[in-house]
C-alpha cells in the first residue's frame, strides 16, 4: 500500500514553532505516513537537522524582525504586514504548484495562513485562537479566527479544560464555527529523572535582534556568578560550537536529544515565556525564571499567569539582575503538571479519508 504524503509547514519565527512539530513527524512516521518538511530560515535548518532523510521544500520567508524597544513591538509589526501578505500569497502560489506536480494527501501548517490547498484537508496549529495585542486585542484575534476557518481543523497545542490548561484565554474562546481539536501538550522532551549537575541553564531564543540583546544581557549579569552555568545560544549552525565566556560555558545550539538531556540535569531554566518552551518546561516538571521578550503581549501574559499560578516567577529583561534567582524558591514549578499521551490515531483521522 502507498504511503500517504502529509506536508508540515512550521513558521520560522523563533524555533518553538518548528520543535512542536516534532512530535507530530514523529506520530506521522510511526503511523505509516510519508512526511514532506517545509519552512525557511532557522526552523527549516532544525528540522532537517532532526529529520536528515525527508524530503523538504523551501518556503517564501516572512522575514519577521523585532524591535530593540519594545514598547515598539506593535508599530514595527504593523509596518511589516505588507511584507508578510506577500510573502502569504507566495507560500500559496508554491502549494498550489507543488500539489500539482507531486502527490500530497494532507497539510499541516503551524501557523503559515497561506499554506492550504482547497481540494486537500489541511489543519492549522495555534495556540493563539486569541491574539493579544493590548488594545486591539479584539480586531487582531477576529482577523486571525477569519484566516483559520479556511481550514479543515485547528489543532490547538493544550488540553481542552481552561481551567487546568498552559495557555488560559489564548487557546479557549466559545466559536462554534471553528473546527477544534485540542492535540495536547506537544514537546519533543521525555522526562527522564537524573542528577541535576547545571545549577543554571541560559535559554536563548527568539528573533533578533532580541535573541542577541538577552544573551548579551544574560552573560552580563552572570559572568561573575559562582555556580554551574551553561548557555544554549539558539542559533542553528552546521556545527556545534563550544566556548567559554567568564564562568559560563556557551554552545550555539543542541540537537533535541542532547537538550533533553540538558534541560533534565538543571535545577533551574531562564528563559523566554515562549509557548512551546513552556510545554517543554511542563513535560519535564522543571523549575523556571521566564524573561518575557520586550513588548510582545503573548509571552506577557503567559509569563504572568503563570506567575499567579505560583508556578514561576518571570523579570523584565532591561532589569533583570542575579538578584532575581532568590524569587525562585518561592515557586513550586511545574511539578502538578500531568502529562497526557497523544492520541495521534485520532488527530491524524482527518488526512485518512
Amino acid at each position: 500500500m502507498t504511503k500517504r504524503t502529509i506536508l508540515i509547514a512550521p513558521l520560522n519565527w523563533g524555533l518553538g514553532h518548528a520543535t512542536r512539530c516534532i512530535p507530530i513527524i514523529n506520530g506521522l512516521l510511526f503511523n505509516n505516513f510519508k512526511v514532506l518538511l517545509a519552512s525557511d530560515g532557522a526552523a527549516l535548518a532544525l528540522l532537517r537537522q532532526e529529520f536528515p532523510t525527508l524530503d523538504f521544500l523551501e518556503l517564501p520567508s516572512y522575514n519577521i524582525s523585532y524591535p530593540k524597544n519594545g514598547r515598539n513591538f506593535k508599530t514595527h509589526l504593523i509596518f511589516q504586514l505588507p511584507q508578510i501578505s506577500r510573502a502569504i500569497s507566495a507560500e500559496q502560489k508554491l502549494i498550489q504548484k507543488t500539489v500539482s506536480e507531486r502527490p500530497i494527501h494532507g497539510i499541516i501548517s503551524d501557523n503559515r495562513l497561506g499554506v492550504r490547498h482547497t481540494s486537500i484537508p489541511s489543519v492549522y496549529i495555534t495556540h493563539q485562537l486569541n491574539v493579544l495585542t493590548g488594545n486591539t486585542t479584539y480586531f487582531s484575534s477576529k482577523v486571525h479566527q477569519k484566516y483559520i476557518r479556511k481550514f479543515n481543523e485547528c489543532w490547538v497545542p493544550d488540553v481542552a479544560n481552561s481551567n487546568i490548561s498552559l495557555t488560559g484565554k489564548m487557546g479557549h474562546i466559545g466559536d462554534e464555527f471553528l473546527t477544534l481539536k485540542y492535540a495536547g501538550v506537544l514537546s519533543r522532551m521525555k522526562k527522564n529523572p537524573q542528577k541535576e549537575t547545571i545549577d543554571v541553564l541560559l535559554l536563548i531564543s527568539g528573533i533578533e535582534p532580541q535573541r542577541t540583546l538577552l544573551e548579551n544581557k544574560l552573560k552580563e549579569v552572570f559572568k561573575d556568578v559562582e555556580k554551574n552555568i551553561l548557555m544554549v545560544c539558539g542559533k542553528v549552525e552546521r556545527q556545534q560550537k563550544w566556548s567559554n565566556f567568564h564562568n559560563i560555558k556557551t554552545v550555539n545550539y543542541m540537537s533535541g536529544a542532547q537538550l533533553e538531556t540538558t534541560l533534565n540535569s538543571s535545577k533551574l531554566v531562564i528563559a523566554r515565556s515562549g509557548y512551546s518552551t513552556i510545554m517543554d518546561l511542563a513535560v519535564l516538571k522543571k523549575k523556571a525564571l521566564f524573561i518575557p521578550t520586550p513588548g510582545q503581549y503573548e509571552q506577557e501574559y503567559l509569563a504572568n499567569r503563570l506567575e499567579k499560578l505560583k508556578i514561576a516567577p518571570w523579570e523584565r529583561q532591561k532589569t533583570f539582575s542575579a538578584q532575581a534567582l532568590q524569587q525562585v524558591e518561592k515557586y513550586k514549578g511545574f511539578v502538578d503538571f500531568t502529562d497526557s499521551t497523544i492520541d495521534f490515531r485520532s488527530l491524524f483521522a482527518l488526512f485518512s479519508v
